[in-house]
C-alpha cells in the first residue's frame, strides 16, 4: 500500500495525511491485541491515572471532557475489576484521589507487550533504512507534539481556562 509518493521536502498537510492513516491503521493492529477487560473509555483513564496519580475525579472528568457523576461510575467499574484504588483527599475528605492499582499497571504492561508484538510483525517487514528514518520522524513529532501540549498547558493555566 503506498499512501504517498514521497517529494524531498513535503508539505506538512501531507505529512498529516499520511500520518492520519498511519494512526488509522494503528487502531487496526492495536485492535487485534484486545484490550478486554477494559472498554476504549477504561483504558483512556487507566492511561491518565498512570501518568496523573493522586488525579481528582473532577480533575479526570474535565480530562475526559466528561461529567463527574459519568467518570465516577466509569471509576466504579474500574475499581470493581481491580484495576482502580480511591483514597479520601488528606487534605478534603470529600474529595476522592484516584490511583491505578499493582493490577491495573499489570494490565497496561500486558497490553503493551501485545501492542508491540503487532508492531513489531510490521517493521519487520520493513527496510532497516525506513525504520531509522520511521525512527527518526516520529522522535522529532514526539518532541514537537510535547512541546505544543506544553505550550497549551501553560497558555490554559496562565488564561485561567483548562482543556482535556
Amino acid at each position: 500500500m503506498t499512501v504517498t509518493s514521497l517529494r524531498p521536502r513535503p508539505e506538512p498537510a501531507e505529512v498529516a495525511r499520511v500520518t492520519s492513516t498511519a494512526a488509522e491503521l494503528l487502531e487496526v493492529l492495536w485492535g487485534r491485541a484486545s484490550t478486554a477487560p477494559a472498554s476504549a473509555s477504561q483504558l483512556r483513564v487507566l492511561l491518565i491515572l498512570e501518568h496523573h496519580e493522586g488525579i481528582n475525579l473532577r480533575t479526570l472528568a474535565d480530562s475526559l471532557a466528561s461529567t463527574p457523576p459519568s467518570t465516577s461510575r466509569l471509576c466504579d467499574r474500574l475499581q470493581a475489576a481491580g484495576f482502580v484504588e480511591r483514597e479520601a483527599s488528606r487534605a478534603d475528605r470529600r474529595e476522592v484521589r484516584l490511583y491505578l492499582s499493582g493490577r491495573g499497571r499489570t494490565f497496561l504492561a500486558d497490553l503493551r507487550v501485545r501492542r508491540e508484538q503487532a508492531l513489531r510483525a510490521v517493521l519487520d517487514q520493513m527496510p532497516a533504512a525506513k525504520r531509522v528514518a520511521l525512527l527518526q520522524g516520529l522522535e522529532a513529532f514526539c518532541h514537537a507534539a510535547a512541546a505544543q501540549i506544553h505550550d497549551d498547558s501553560e497558555d490554559s493555566r496562565s488564561s485561567g481556562t483548562r482543556t482535556a
